[in-house]
């Protein structure tokens, strides 16, 4: 009973800042960062598979130790990402604005109907990311989503080493049980309330609008770092022409000519325009006669 309510507690505050920060290699390294109070969890799908592979590619070998449970390889990872059943099981993203992914949870289903009322939990961070309780936000989404799809266990196996995986287990309830170098938490999750229900709609709706808004700007960018490139392209090649077409004196390779000066029967002189300024002194006025 007491089990319940920590999960519901920690479930219905989803979204809400740590009081600590996590530490460790699937969790956050041990200096204090400051977390936002709304993290955009989203749901992904098929479509985000190269994503994941960048993300999954970007771990050192003891992260990658850590969140597999062996050394695992480019060759491994790939094939982890080939046999990912996005219909079966639901995988969560974190994104930074330049839509790079730095945490990713994997909520695994059972392929045996025995345990259809199972799940099992896993989590990576990327170093960058690190100390600012992704970890546990992404635990915190799992459960949600794994209480309204009926699930009534989570449980999370990791290595014994992988302190900051099974601190997350921990603070939610579960119960942790190690056998040498392996651990196993579980974690019993209470049925699905309105309130869960509500939680878990609310926070993919703003996922996807923050998604949404992210992928705009980054367009954006990209479109105003093309003309900035283009502009400098045609300033060059309008240099270019200028000193192939109008050779004036005093101009070099790769600079706009000076107009020469033009001298007025009554001693003033004019310098005409060029590109940058212009600069004109009216000729004295012929006196009268």
């Amino acid at each position: 009973m007491n089990e319940a309510k920590d999960v519901d507690r920690a479930t219905s505050q989803a979204g809400q800042a740590p009081s600590t920060p996590q530490s460790g290699a699937a969790g956050e390294p041990g200096h204090s960062t400051r977390t936002p109070f709304m993290v955009p969890i989203r749901s992904l799908g098929a479509n985000h598979r190269g994503r994941i592979a960048v993300h999954l590619m970007c771990l050192d070998s003891h992260d990658r130790y850590l969140r597999f449970g062996y050394a695992a390889t480019d060759e491994h990872i790939r094939h982890y990402i080939d046999g990912l059943d996005f219909e079966r099981d639901e995988i969560f993203g974190i994104y930074n604005r330049k839509l790079e992914m730095i945490a990713m949870a994997h909520l695994a289903y059972p392929t045996e109907k025995t345990f259809d009322s199972c799940a099992e939990f896993g989590v990576s961070v990327l170093k960058s990311a690190r100390g600012r309780g992704y970890g546990a936000r992404l635990f915190e989404r799992a459960a949600i989503h794994a209480r309204n799809d009926g699930i009534t266990q989570m449980f999370i196996h990791a290595l014994s080493e992988n302190t900051a995986m099974l601190k997350i287990a921990k603070r939610a309830g579960a119960i942790v049980q190690r056998d040498g170098a392996e651990t196993e938490a579980y974690l019993r999750l209470p049925a699905a309330t309105l309130d869960s229900r509500m939680t878990e709609i609310v926070q993919e709706q703003m996922a996807q609008a923050d998604y949404r808004m992210k992928a705009q700007a980054k367009q954006f960018s990209g479109i105003l770092a093309g003309l900035r490139a283009a502009g400098g392209a045609l300033q060059r090649r309008c240099v270019q022409a200028i000193n192939r077409h109008l050779p004036m004196q005093g101009a070099r390779a790769g600079e706009l000519p000076r107009a020469p000066a033009i001298r007025y029967p009554y001693g003033s002189s004019t310098t005409v325009c060029s590109a940058h300024s212009v600069r004109v002194r009216h000729p004295s006025r012929a006196p009268c006669r």
